[in-house]
């Protein structure tokens, strides 16, 4: 069974106690934000190696680690195979810095945008207008509804009521 099964068995299991998941996803986090405080130190650095050997360094477990990668994957130059990834596949975390950070930002994890880590790589008005970047593309916007006596937005003249109202 490929790892990101395994993972997902044991994170979204709808069987295990609440208060169980809740200490699994607390103690994950806090190993995420470890990993991350490490590669946002020298964010240019392409970190690859095996499955195992990224969770070694980084003292996480295979399936922790596992974890991690689907995380970040969005965030990567180059995604890895996560699907069907091994203990023995090799694997980078070359992250587009941008990327990540807006990704951090969708997935309200202020434990992580807000690194103090961040400060070395962006500078405050980049970080709030990546920030807002983020948040605005989530933003849907409705144009004006066309009422039934307005004017035909296809341009004929003619009041939509007798014109593409009726065409629908």
């Amino acid at each position: 069974m490929a790892l990101l099964e395994e993972w997902k068995k044991i994170v979204y299991n709808e069987k295990t106690n609440r208060g169980e998941l809740e200490k699994l996803w607390n103690r994950y986090f806090k190993l995420e934000q470890g990993v991350y405080e490490k590669l946002l130190v020298n964010p240019d650095e392409e970190v690859t190696g095996t499955v195992k050997e990224l969770a070694e360094k980084y003292d996480l477990s295979v399936l922790e680690m596992t974890g991690f990668l689907d995380g970040i994957n969005d965030s990567l130059k180059v995604p890895n195979p996560i699907d069907t990834m091994e203990e023995d596949t090799v694997v980078s975390l070359a992250f587009d810095k941008e990327k990540l950070y807006k990704n951090m930002v969708d997935a309200k994890a202020d434990w992580l945008y807000n690194l103090p880590m961040w400060d070395d790589i962006f500078d405050a008005d980049t970080k709030k207008a990546l920030y807002l970047e983020q948040k605005k593309s989530g933003t849907v916007i409705v144009g004006k509804k066309i009422g039934r006596n307005d004017p035909c937005p296809c341009g004929s003249g003619k009041k939509y009521k007798f014109c593409c109202l009726n065409k629908k």
